[in-house]
Parts: structure tokens; C-alpha cells; sequence
């Protein structure tokens, strides 16, 4: 094993066999195969046909395969592999990838979990699938009543306090008590994963403008802007409600680790826009470590070869040194 890198390989679910997933993961190996070793959870039959490939029983054979071919622990889909078109039948071998992965990570098999993207109608219509998507799949699994979604690239870190709900939603799911964990475990999340002792955050408004004084909302004078100033940390500094069209310019950036905000696309738009190729999901409040990339399954281009890795890459990088951050002496 190579000197600084993790005692165990990154374990990676294969998402979406029809998407881009597979030929990401490819294309992630051939970059990352002598830096980041990873395996790969899926069947085989749906990599690239030109990918060399190693199938492995357990993840520590995977550690010293994976600079010659790209380590798969197999599994059977009973469904068809047609590129572009999701088939159903698949749907319990990617929730199976995804239960394996997170079986390996807790039993310390695997250093980190990595999840490819699923398209979450194939997973409804053929696994029954009762979840948005896999930031509460993997509470669910992991047994957390809250977890944090955070996508971060190296200009911005966002979490949405909100998430997969309708616009006319938020203003009723976001309470106190929400918005009061969503900040403490996104701190936690700064100080463990990645390094900031003393992080800082800073909080959007739910309203243009923080609600200009109640002129354009009330939520910011009825409870925000206290519970921002009640939030006592000695090792956290919290500033806010900041107007969110305000908190994303380069200035803006350079005064805080992460940005809270308070719904998905108060959150995901920035950073799409600044670092569309290089965001990653990270999901903090897990007893593991999540990284993914942050797009979707991309239909429209799979199978073509026109797939760009960079957020996988990014991704397994993460999640990479946040394993070594994880495992050094404190």
C-alpha cells in the first residue's frame, strides 16, 4: 500500500446502470488507480466493454489490484443493460449496491462510501423505493433521524436546510428545531471531515432581501435572527440571516467554511454556477463517511463516451482525505 493513503479502499455504489455511472467510474479508475483505490459494486456487464477489470471477494484485495484493473465486487441485475433506457428490474441490484456499500463502511471494511447517481423513478417502479432520494436512504440505513446535505467544490461549501420538498413547503418544515440541527451538525461536520476547528458559517434569509426589517417576510424577525444570536458555540462563529443574493460573490465567500441555507435551490444554484464539474454531495451526520458526485444520471449522453468524471473524481478524492482525516491521531 502506498504511504498516505487510507488502510482501506473507498467502496463505490454503482447507481444507475443505464446513466453515465459506469463509464464515470471507468474514467475516475484510469485517473485515480495509483492515488485512490476504489472498488466498484455492481455488475459487471455494465462497465464499458475496454475496462480492465478485477473481481474481488473482499475490499482488501482491492487495495493492491486496483493500480492494474478496477476491483468489482460482483453482483447479478436481472435486468437489460440498454443505455439511456432504465429497466426496473435493476432497481433491487442499485439498492443492493448501495446497502452493501454502507454494510462495508460501517464494519470498517471500506474507508468511505462513494454512491454513483439512481434515477429514482426506476427505483420506485421496480424496488418499491420509499425514499427521495439517497441522503435519506442512508439515514434510514444508518438509523439518524437528521442528517445534513451538504455539496461542496473548492469555491463554496452549501447546505440546504430544506431539501427534497416543494417551494410552497419550506416555510412550514423549517423550524427552530430543524434550522437548530442543520447548523450544529453541519459545525460538527466542518470540525470532523474536514479539518476546521473553529468553522465558519454563515446563515441565508428565508426571505429576499433577510425580510428587509418585515417588510418582506417575518419569519427572520419572528425567529431567525434570535436563534442566530442564542446559538452559543465557543469554537463557531455564526452570522446571519444574510440576504441571499449577497453571500455568494468571491468577497462574500472568503468570510465563511459553509453557508447554510434555507431550501435546495437557495443552495444548489450557486453552486452549480460556480463549480458545475467539481461539486460534490457530501452527506454529514452519518456515522460514515458519504461523498457523491453531484449530477444525475444523464440519460442523454449515456453510452455516447462524452461523459466528463470530474465530480466523481472529486468525490472519491473527498471522501479520500476525509478517511485520512478520519483515522489520524488527535
Amino acid at each position: 500500500m502506498a504511504s498516505g493513503l487510507p488502510a482501506r479502499p473507498i467502496a463505490l455504489s454503482c447507481g444507475e446502470p443505464a446513466g453515465i455511472g459506469p463509464e464515470i467510474t471507468a474514467k475516475a479508475w484510469q485517473l485515480l488507480k495509483e492515488s485512490c483505490p476504489f472498488f466498484w459494486i455492481g455488475d459487471p456487464r455494465h462497465l464499458p466493454e475496454d475496462t480492465p477489470v478485477a473481481l474481488i471477494k473482499t475490499p482488501d484485495e482491492a487495495q493492491e489490484l486496483c493500480a492494474k484493473a478496477l476491483p468489482v465486487l460482483p453482483l447479478q441485475f436481472a435486468g437489460s443493460t440498454t443505455k439511456g433506457q432504465a429497466d426496473p428490474k435493476n432497481a433491487p441490484g442499485v439498492v443492493q449496491s448501495i446497502e452493501r456499500g454502507v454494510e462495508l463502511v460501517q464494519s470498517g471494511a471500506a474507508s468511505a462510501l462513494c454512491t454513483a447517481p439512481i434515477h429514482k423513478k426506476a427505483l420506485i417502479d421496480g424496488a418499491q423505493f420509499a425514499f427521495p432520494g439517497h441522503t435519506e436512504f442512508l439515514a434510514h440505513l444508518a438509523d439518524r433521524s437528521r442528517v445534513v446535505m451538504m455539496l461542496a467544490s473548492p469555491a463554496l461549501r452549501v447546505v440546504p436546510a430544506t431539501i427534497h420538498i416543494a417551494l410552497s413547503e419550506v416555510p412550514k418544515t423549517l423550524t427552530p428545531e430543524l434550522l437548530r440541527e442543520v447548523i450544529a451538525i453541519t459545525a460538527q461536520g466542518l470540525r470532523s471531515q474536514f479539518g476546521i476547528d473553529q468553522p465558519r458559517i454563515a446563515v441565508a434569509g428565508l426571505n429576499p432581501h433577510a425580510g428587509e426589517g418585515g417588510a418582506m417576510g417575518q419569519e427572520e424577525l419572528l425567529w431567525i435572527n434570535d436563534l442566530i444570536d442564542a446559538f452559543n458555540s465557543d469554537n463557531l462563529t455564526l452570522t446571519g440571516p444574510h440576504p441571499a443574493d449577497t453571500l455568494f460573490h468571491a468577497a462574500a465567500r472568503a468570510r465563511y467554511d459553509a453557508a447554510i441555507c434555507m431550501y435546495h435551490d437557495q443552495a444548489l444554484i450557486p453552486i452549480k454556477t460556480l463549480d458545475f464539474d467539481r461539486g460534490v454531495n457530501v452527506t454529514l451526520g452519518l456515522p460514515f463517511i458519504r461523498t457523491s458526485p453531484d449530477h444525475g444520471t444523464a440519460f442523454d449522453i449515456a453510452g455516447t463516451g462524452a461523459a466528463n468524471p470530474s465530480s466523481l473524481v472529486e468525490a472519491l478524492k473527498m471522501a479520500q482525505s476525509m478517511a485520512l482525516r478520519s483515522a489520524a491521531p488527535t
